[in-house]
């Protein structure tokens, strides 16, 4: 029991994530630096600013990550950065010493540097950097390989989703949980953009279940209402892609948002995640001075005189509810007047008997 306890909450640097912790908010810079090193910086300042929690990048070893064939495919386009896909890859890839400045930079402004790794030597790297977090792609959840690798530094990890079925998010599962339980696990559809028919945001509540973790949300789809449904649903992470300029060249940049608009959905998500409250039905405190002035009272419906049994008969309801509630009806009836009640009076105890 215990264990399974455990595994509701996640802390990840000075943070809880899970239920009833605030929505730790990602925002995916990934490769919309544009391989640019003072973009990088520009970017951890405005989502920063824009109240995100965290930011994320991308790194990996290009030639790891990709056969001799696809890279050397012609890679021509608008958002391309070379003449094949794997000149493309690596203009777009930062370097360690790159990474530190971007450390650095997230700590004075006070977000977590989040690095997705999509092979072993940038997973090492990541491990170097101290992130609090690593987070794994959806393109990576088959690779178990990659996942062992990853669990067996301990960190907490978020697990995106997408492209996979039941029985290998399953698998994923369980090759983390084989070294630790620190484990988000984000729904995800990766399809660019998603349409809101594909999101099926339902699956969080089938994560929370099945595996008694934390569960967030990595989206991929233009909607912003979107977020906030998940939300409701129980996310406590939100990821979603950061641009400086939806404009710029690059292959992620029209599908982010800028650093109004993820501005506006954190207020958005704070706005729902206080909204949801908790799960006692109870009157709050803004309800009290309404309770008193709309419910309803026992009143008298004729005048009674002292020392009369009272009946139902001579009792009807009204407001202000500042007298006996309707439901103690039966309670009223068979006791006596102590005084003189006229008619049109809020019955109270202290005209009974």
């Amino acid at each position: 029991m215990a264990a399974e306890t455990n595994r509701r909450r996640v802390r990840v640097g000075d943070r809880w994530l899970g239920v009833g912790e605030p929505v730790f908010v990602i925002a995916e810079i990934g490769l919309n630096h544009n391989g640019d090193l003072g973009l990088a910086v520009e970017l951890i300042d405005l989502a920063a600013g824009a109240g995100a929690d965290a930011v994320k990048f991308q790194k990996r070893e290009v030639d790891r990550c990709f056969t001799r064939d696809a890279l050397d495919a012609p890679y021509p386009g608008r958002n391309s950065f070379g003449a094949t896909y794997g000149d493309h890859k690596r203009a777009l890839e930062l370097t360690a010493t790159d990474y530190e400045v971007l450390r650095a930079q997230c700590r004075e402004r006070g977000v977590v540097l989040l690095v997705t790794p999509f092979d072993e030597v940038s997973a090492d790297l990541v491990e170097r950097l101290e992130c609090p977090a690593v987070k794994i792609a959806s393109h990576c959840l088959t690779n178990l390989p990659l996942l062992d690798h990853v669990a067996r530094k301990r960190r907490p990890i978020f697990l995106s989703t997408g492209m996979a079925d039941m029985d290998e998010v399953d698998a994923a599962v369980a090759t983390i949980r084989r070294h630790h339980d620190k484990l988000v696990l984000l729904q995800c559809t990766s399809s660019y953009p998603a349409k809101a028919e594909e999101l099926h945001l339902n699956v969080l509540t089938t994560y929370r279940e099945r595996f008694g973790c934390p569960v967030g949300y990595s989206a991929h789809e233009p909607d912003e209402i979107t977020l906030y449904a998940a939300v409701a649903l129980g996310a406590c992470v939100i990821e979603k892609h950061f641009t400086k300029d939806k404009a710029l060249r690059g292959p992620d940049h029209a599908a982010s948002l800028e650093p109004a608009e993820l501005a506006r959905v954190v207020a958005g998500i704070r706005t729902v995640s206080a909204a949801l409250g908790d799960r006692d039905k109870r009157v709050t405190v803004g309800e009290w001075k309404n309770r008193a002035k709309h419910h309803r009272s026992l009143v008298t419906a004729v005048a009674i005189p002292r020392g009369t049994v009272i009946t139902g008969a001579m009792l009807t309801t009204k407001a202000p509810g500042t007298g006996l509630a309707p439901a103690r009806r039966a309670e009223v009836t068979g006791r006596r007047a102590r005084v003189d009640i006229p008619a049109d009076t809020t019955i109270i105890e202290g005209l009974l008997e």
